[in-house]
């Protein structure tokens, strides 16, 4: 597989993003699902604590991607749903370390919304990966 980092412009370095990933000779995808900061029950954990809830999302992401036989390096593209883009952007001290550390740099996009499947719940998690 080969994968191309495409950036125009430099300003999305300090945010550990790319503007896009080009992909030629996967051979595998894997589309995960959403998510968010539950524990291995699914019972919501560190309401209303953002930085814990992006941790705990990271973790539960990692696990996915871990079963499947890939890695947070695979993420080629990682949407955030936050409900507060404030408290989000505040916690890139524990997001933006951690994907730098596993080398993702994926293409990304920031959303906010009203609301999560939980109440309490800030943050999900959305990714693809390829290898």
């Amino acid at each position: 597989m080969e994968r191309k980092i495409v950036n125009p412009w430099t300003w999305q370095d300090q945010f550990q993003y790319v503007q896009a990933n080009r992909v030629s000779g996967a051979e595998e995808v894997l589309y995960c699902a959403g998510q968010t900061s539950v524990d291995e029950n699914g019972a919501p954990v560190h309401l209303n604590d953002m930085g814990a809830q992006v941790s705990q999302a990271l973790d539960n992401l990692e696990t996915v991607l871990n079963d499947a036989g890939f890695s947070l390096a695979d993420v080629v593209r990682l949407s955030y749903y936050a409900t507060d883009i404030d408290a989000f952007m505040e916690a890139g001290g524990v997001l933006g370390p951690r994907l730098e550390q596993a080398g993702c740099r994926p293409a990304s996009t920031l959303l906010g919304v009203t609301r999560l499947g939980f109440p309490g719940l800030m943050v999900e998690l959305e990714a693809t990966a390829v290898k």
